[in-house]
């Protein structure tokens, strides 16, 4: 592996930013916290040609810290600004462009919905939804319920409970959201089979396991434990922008038929994997083939196969 560190000055730019960021205190939002990630984010949006798979070992101990890190100052700015939410009247109907990454959540669950609407029946929309990794400040479930999915029900999981009960009081403060959203407090890793079988389609948040081999624990249970042919969708990275959010590879989805992979070129920061839990388990090789439609190609995206193969 090379230690790409002194002669490339995208990396040599993270490092120093991973350096100085280390070194706060408290990573609530604040004028200088605030300053240090913005510069972060944008010098990692540029598309980029690194592997990180293929960093020193230096480095990429510098991004996994990183990453939990962004992880930890992801969650404290959410929860700061679910907290200033709950505070106003209407929050969700009028207030939600107070959050800093509110279009980018807006475009990311556009995405998301129209991959997903490409690889379902096409009369009829899911019903059941569930989240994993939902936090403090539920975007992308209250999007899709307010403006994809107007009628389906949204199960949020989260291990945090003090983020739970803010995203609960947030939910709570919109009639038709507080009927059709529900929140457990629990490790999905504890998450039954007959629980889990009830949703058509489950998302997964890109910090629910930070690490590689954590990652790969929890899809293992997912692909255990959710029904046949239900959808997965994942959020991973790719370039500089894995610097702040785990990559989901192949080798990570055993157990699934990856159906669409797409790396976002704009501003919107997550690639997004969608896949179906295999009907049945089988050593052959399923070989996938897919397009582009037109609304997606304006989205600024490239959609690519991960590989060549997928084991189901």
């Amino acid at each position: 592996m090379v230690c790409v560190r002194e002669i490339d000055p995208l990396v040599r730019k993270i490092c120093e930013l991973h350096d100085k960021i280390s070194k706060l205190e408290n990573l609530s939002p604040s004028k200088e916290v605030d300053s240090l990630f913005t510069q972060l984010v944008t010098t990692c949006i540029p598309p980029h040609p690194i592997d990180v798979t293929k960093l020193c070992t230096k480095i990429q101990r510098i991004r996994n810290n990183l990453i939990r890190l962004c992880g930890k100052a992801e969650s404290l700015l959410e929860k700061h600004y679910s907290t200033i939410l709950i505070s106003l009247e209407n929050p969700i109907t009028n207030h939600l462009h107070l959050f800093p990454y509110y279009s980018n959540y807006l475009k990311l669950s556009q995405l998301e919905y129209h991959l997903l609407t490409r690889h379902l029946n096409p009369n009829s929309n899911p019903t059941r939804l569930a989240f994993v990794g939902s936090g403090p400040l539920p975007l992308t479930s209250i999007i899709l319920a307010t403006h994809h999915l107007k009628s389906a029900i949204f199960h949020n999981y989260d291990i945090d409970r003090s983020a739970n009960s803010v995203a609960e009081k947030l939910v709570g403060s919109n009639p038709d959201l507080s009927e059709r959203m529900v929140f457990h407090t629990k490790d999905i890793m504890g998450t039954s089979s007959d629980e889990l079988r009830q949703y058509e389609v489950v998302f997964l948040a890109a910090l629910v396991g930070m690490e590689s081999d954590e990652k790969v624990r929890v899809i293992e249970h997912l692909s255990s434990n959710m029904a046949d042919g239900a959808i997965l969708v994942v959020r991973s990275a790719k370039g500089a922008r894995a610097f702040l959010y785990p990559v989901v590879g192949p080798a990570c989805l055993r157990g699934f038929e990856v159906l669409s992979v797409y790396h976002p070129t704009d501003d919107v920061i997550n690639s997004v994997v969608i896949a179906r839990k295999c009907r049945e388990i089988s050593g052959e090789n399923i070989n996938q083939g897919f397009d582009i439609d037109d609304t997606l190609s304006k989205m600024n995206m490239i959609e690519e196969l991960a590989c060549d193969h997928y084991l189901c």
